[in-house]
């Protein structure tokens, strides 16, 4: 099967979480930037790095890259890229989506249709027509420009991968799925352990951690792009994939997952996102504010997303807030906490400095994922 380069975008500081990722799926990574990680593959590999990525939010299949300080060398550029090896003749093709970074060229609308013209120039000739009907499948291409290299993508994915597809309904301020995904895998907690969300929301943290105990694929459900792409990714291998991913569920595991939320409305959109998400009978959903934050058992995991303070009426409430979620978790016996947030005074107000810190780009708000670590637990004694 032929091999070639894959590109998946992340969240700025959540590159290496994505890197072991691909890596425990089997493939090599090539390349490890701001915000992306490139990887060697195949068309299985995108079938299969779709399905079960966590963290990534798309797979590009990387057509190639150019330097180009002008429109004519980013129009010469991209009608050498081999864009017949892709799109048929009736295909749909555009640039989606174009970025750049200390870059001459930076309108990201001249960019898109600079491209798409030279693509169009590009397959005239090869296919020897003048006119596109594009009434076929869907080709989006994606671009990023840094320091005048221009790197082409071709999409795979189509609606981002953080759309898992259970969270119909969300809170005012929701956390991705696929960085909550992330968050979690930088903790130590497995799904045999204790994990509480006391600010949970619409439910992602609870939900993505019963998705990972139960090893359910989160991509299993939903469809992609290049499933219609029957040329050149077969049919069989999308079906293979979510095979092999149904094989490897296990929905009857034990876990103590719960979830919080001060809102009876939240703990309801909550729950239909669990059930969406066919995960509901291993979570449970509580009305409790965070005052009435506490747990009978050791070495459990506080996750948590608080409010940030970003409305100008909420930044009063803050300090009190974070008060109140340290003397809670300074109540609980032998707990480790991990919390997302771009609150400065964060760790001033818990009454503690975190023992680890990790600048995250969410969106484009800067935050920091503050880690109290708790002692570990005693090893089982084995019979």
């Amino acid at each position: 099967m032929e091999r070639f380069e894959l590109i998946a975008p992340c969240h700025f500081g959540l590159e290496a979480v994505l890197k072991r990722e691909i890596t425990d799926l089997g493939y090599d990574v090539t390349e490890v930037e701001d915000g992306r990680v490139t990887f060697a593959g195949d068309a299985e590999a995108v079938c299969r790095v779709n399905v079960y990525s966590r963290t990534a939010e798309r797979i590009l299949i990387k057509l190639g890259s150019f330097h180009a300080e002008t429109f004519e060398e980013l129009f010469q550029g991209t009608k050498a890229l081999p864009l017949e090896q892709w799109i048929p003749k009736n295909g749909r093709f555009w640039v989606a989506k174009a970025a750049s970074v200390k870059s001459a060229l930076f309108s990201p609308s001249d960019i898109q249709s600079i491209m798409k013209k030279a693509m169009v120039e590009r397959l005239k000739g090869i296919y020897g027509i003048e006119w596109f009907p594009e009434d076929g499948a869907d080709y989006p291409f994606r671009v990023f420009l840094k320091n005048d290299e221009v790197t082409v993508g071709l999409d795979t994915t189509g609606e981002s991968l953080h759309k898992r597809g259970y969270r119909k309904l969300t809170a005012k301020a929701p956390i991705a799925e696929n960085l909550a995904a992330a968050l979690l895998m930088l903790t130590p907690w497995h799904g045999d352990r204790i994990l509480v969300d006391p600010f949970c929301g619409s439910g992602t943290f609870p939900i993505e951690a019963a998705m990972m105990a139960a090893h359910m694929a989160p991509g299993m459900y939903r469809t992609f792009t290049a499933q219609n792409w029957k040329d050149s990714i077969p049919e069989k291998l999308w079906q293979d994939t979510v095979e092999e991913a149904k094989e490897e569920l296990t929905p009857d595991v034990e876990t103590d997952i719960q979830g919080y939320d001060i809102d009876p409305e939240m703990i309801k959109t909550a729950r239909a996102n669990a059930k969406l998400a066919g995960v509901d009978h291993l979570i449970h959903f509580q009305v409790r504010g965070v005052e009435q934050l506490s747990h009978p058992k050791k070495y459990g995991f506080l996750v948590m997303n608080p409010p940030y303070g970003e409305r100008l009426e909420e930044k009063e409430a803050l300090a009190p807030l974070y008060r109140t979620i340290g003397e809670r978790y300074r109540a609980l016996d032998s707990w480790s906490m991990y919390m997302i947030t771009s609150y400065e005074d964060a760790e001033k107000e818990i009454g503690r400095k975190a023992d680890k810190n990790r600048k995250i780009y969410n969106g484009m708000l800067k935050t920091y994922f503050y880690q109290y670590l708790g002692p570990r637990p005693p090893k089982k004694v084995r019979n």
